[in-house]
């Protein structure tokens, strides 16, 4: 199963805002949100590759993505 990873918003920009626009803000999707009930039989990973990824499961697997040297274009 392929979730998106984050959503994408434009938020209200006012004319008289002191900084400057940020004009679109993303948000964090995590998987548990798509799957309302663990079905039987879901992959798993080994318990050395679960202890690294911070699940048991593949399809609720999320990986985190810093942003914090990226530079993001207007």
């Amino acid at each position: 199963m392929q979730f998106p990873q984050e959503g994408v918003y434009a938020p209200f920009i006012g004319p008289f805002d002191p900084c400057p626009p940020i004009k679109l803000k993303t948000y964090s999707l995590p998987p548990n949100l798509f799957i309302h009930f663990q079905p039987l039989g879901l992959p798993q990973f080994s318990p050395s590759e679960a202890l690294r990824r911070g699940t048991l499961w593949p399809d609720l697997y999320s990986p985190y993505v810093s942003k914090m040297n990226t530079k993001e274009a207007d």
